[in-house]
């Protein structure tokens, strides 16, 4: 599945593809509801571009034109525009860690355990001084940084319970059907990642309690859905 923008362009789910999500669906349900893990003890996060520009979206931006008038004129982004990767990890109960890739740099396996793994272990020591991130649940998606065995390995050595993703699963990640499009939809212009940190940080300390939450119940929803359209996506069927 490519990403263009803040939009993602469906992938051709194979027949193995369905497969895989329809089984990892099932057996993430299947220890929820028994009780065997709790939603309030998974840790969620991922990587995404924000540009340091507001652009409304097209959708925002429509209007009527009388028939002999000039069509309203759309803000396009540039090529080489201003942008900054965030990498965000958040709880049922709220964020845990934001951080930022200085200009130029994006996430590899090193920055990954240095920017954004050990803080969330970190800030779960503050959080459970005894205990830190034993049994805690560990989901991210399978991009390359997050696969690879030192990050696995640090993860087991912590006690980490490692979530299993599916590929081609956007759908199934709270950061890529709720939280980063939620952030986008509200953040302002920004002349510097420091500036851009500060909105971000202020959108997410803006989030409702309940709206954590109802983040977390919604997951099980399109685990659901999942299922029952076995393994293909689900969202057109979303109301």
């Amino acid at each position: 599945m490519k990403k263009i923008a803040s939009r993602w362009v469906p992938h051709q789910l194979s027949e193995k593809n369905k497969l895989v999500r329809l089984e990892l669906c099932k057996e993430n349900l299947e220890k929820i509801k028994t009780g065997k893990w709790r939603l309030c003890d998974i840790v969620t996060g991922d990587e995404s571009w924000f540009y340091h520009r507001h652009i409304s979206k097209r959708e925002s931006t429509k209007s009527w034109v009388y028939e002999d008038d000039e069509p309203r004129t759309l803000v396009r982004r540039q090529r080489f525009e201003p942008k900054t990767m965030f990498s965000i990890f958040f709880r049922r109960s709220g964020l845990v860690h934001l951080t930022y890739m200085d200009k130029g740099t994006t996430i590899d396996t090193e920055k990954y355990i240095e920017h954004c793994i050990k803080p969330v272990i970190k800030a779960l020591y503050s959080e459970r001084m005894t205990l830190g991130p034993k049994n805690i649940k560990f989901h991210h998606d399978n991009a390359r940084p997050h696969v690879h065995q030192s990050v696995v390995t640090l993860l087991n050595d912590q006690k980490f319970v490692i979530m299993k993703h599916p590929p081609y699963s956007p759908d199934l990640a709270p950061c890529d059907f709720w939280l980063f499009d939620y952030i986008k939809s509200r953040l302002g212009s920004h002349n510097s990642a420091k500036s851009l940190k500060l909105g971000i940080s202020r959108i997410i300390e803006s989030i409702d309690k309940d709206e954590w939450i109802k983040t977390f119940d919604k997951w099980v929803e399109r685990m659901e859905m999942c299922i029952s359209v076995e393994g293909d996506y689900f969202e057109h069927l979303l109301k």
